[in-house]
């Protein structure tokens, strides 16, 4: 006999449906599972065979043979262990599928004892099977919560095997889960308070939150440039329905979503470590999982001590910051990642870290300065919206008692112009105008495209480099309501470029 059970498995972000065939035939007694399976796959025999000894399951000693079709797509997981599981007691006549729910799909781990344990990207693959038009899922109830929120399905949380032959064979769905509240995120955070000073680099965060713009800060050692990143969160504009549904689903593929909240609360904030490889950056690996740009989409990625990063993993950004997307291509698959995230980067402007500090002397040779510095290439430096010099504070000040701008205004200032953009029909963040919607929406007067021509001859700026400024000038004017792109908007927008321009010939 060959039964039949439905499940699904994820490739990237794509949930594909899988159809399992199994057969208990005359044979030697033996168990395998044929259809491109991995390691965690294979293993599942086991898996299964000690879970239905213990729920009073025994099989005949004949040769039972799984298939995983599409036959020549690797299946990857461990969510196939319970619809093997009952399509194994299925084929061996040991329980009789009603008609009702054949069309089910059962995603679960199994454990030795019979439990359902959950599986990683639960959310993804309830999100892609309701794109495909299948409406009937059973997950393990550690699962349910995240994928609760996909509209349109018919879910079953099940807890043991137990429950999902009930559930196959008679149709008794399990009691009701009663669901623990959702812990809600901590609002609290750092303050943009406790920096002391800097109210210029305030500023320019201001404007970066608003825009969505990619920012450069340089300074020496405890100047702030940490303290500033890490409290750019707090400023930000919250996440829109779609955009946290596509961010959780991105983190459900890695395994990062917490299993006590639905969807992720706040925008994410990446910070990897300067020693991450480029797979790590960008994805990749043998099944192709997100990497930090992709986990960061519609957030932050902060990457501290820009110039310690290796070389080669730095170049690989330069088009995910373009194009806001990432393919990861691999012998057999190419997968696509959505990466629009907004970089926050950190540096040293030498490798002692005091280079045009008013505080410390400078000990490096001019020689090991441009090298320090021309590890940043000018095509990744030109992807940068936003460069900003970050002094230290004097020693007078550290004494004094932190005043200036908290996050509680910034971030009322964001979003004034962020609602300001919506009015004006601005439907995405300003660092994403090209084209024609750039010179629509960005356009200036006679006077501003003398001064901005102006200002990219004498700073040998690229034209990449122009458009950032229109639209860095788009962010200052609707901080300030301004339908139109003035002059001083312009003005501000190039003092952004200075640093960048200065420290090169340095």
């Amino acid at each position: 006999m060959i039964a039949h059970m439905r499940c699904a498995t994820l490739v990237g972000l794509a949930s594909i449906p899988v159809r399992i065939e199994c057969e208990a035939g005359p044979g030697l007694p033996a168990f395998s599972i044929v259809g491109l399976p991995d390691g965690a796959v294979r293993e599942s025999r086991d898996r299964i065979l000690s879970a239905l000894r213990h729920t009073g399951h025994r099989l005949p000693p004949r040769r039972i043979t799984a298939n995983l079709a599409p036959s020549d797509l690797r299946k990857a997981g461990t969510g196939f262990d319970l619809p093997l599981a009952l399509a194994v007691l299925s084929a061996c006549e040991q329980i009789f599928p009603r008609e009702t729910e054949t069309d089910r799909v059962f995603v679960g781990e199994l454990g030795l004892d019979g439990g359902i344990r959950p599986v990683r990207g639960a959310l993804a693959l309830a999100m892609g099977l309701a794109e495909a038009g299948h409406r009937r899922i059973a997950v393990p109830s550690g699962n349910l919560r995240e994928v609760m929120v996909v509209p349109g399905l018919d879910i079953v949380g099940l807890s043991d095997f137990e429950e999902a032959v009930r559930l196959l064979e008679d149709g008794i769905r399990p009691d009701p889960i009663p669901l623990a509240a959702p812990v809600p995120p901590d609002s609290r955070g750092p303050d943009m308070a406790d920096v002391i000073g800097q109210e210029g680099a305030k500023r320019a965060m201001v404007v970066a939150a608003a825009g969505g713009h990619n920012l450069l800060l340089e300074g020496p050692p405890g100047s702030g440039k940490t303290l500033l990143a890490r409290r750019l969160p707090g400023i930000l504009a919250p996440l829109g329905d779609w955009e946290r549904l596509e961010v959780s689903r991105i983190h459900s593929v890695a395994g990062l979503l917490d299993p006590g909240a639905a969807l992720l609360p706040d925008r994410p904030f990446r910070a990897p470590h300067h020693s991450a490889s480029m797979v790590a950056l960008v994805g990749g690996g043998p099944y192709a999982r997100p990497g930090e740009v992709s986990l960061a989409h519609n957030g932050i990625l902060f990457m501290d001590e820009l110039a310690e990063f290796p070389r080669h993993v730095l170049e690989s950004l330069r088009q995910p910051l373009e194009d806001g997307e990432i393919m990861v291509c691999r012998a057999q698959i190419a997968v696509r990642f959505p990466c629009r995230c907004q970089l926050v980067a950190a540096t040293n402007p030498c490798p002692c870290g005091h280079h045009g500090d008013r505080l410390r002397p400078c000990t490096c040779t001019p020689l090991a300065r441009e090298r320090y510095r021309s590890r940043l290439s000018g095509p990744l430096l030109d992807r940068l919206d936003i460069h900003l010099e970050v002094q230290a504070v004097g020693p007078e000040d550290l004494t004094k008692r932190p005043a200036g701008m908290d996050s509680a205004t910034m971030r009322s200032m964001v979003l004034e112009a962020t609602n300001f953009r919506f009015a004006r029909g601005g439907g995405q963040p300003n660092s994403a105008l090209s084209g024609r919607l750039l010179s629509e929406t960005c356009a200036v007067r006679e006077e501003g495209g003398r001064f901005l021509a102006q200002a990219l001859g004498r700073l040998g700026l690229s034209a990449r480099s122009h458009d950032r400024i229109l639209r860095v000038a788009r962010t200052i004017a609707d901080l300030e309501a301004s339908p139109r792109v003035e002059l001083a908007h312009l003005a501000e927008a190039v003092a952004y470029r200075l640093p960048d321009r200065s420290a090169a010939v340095r």
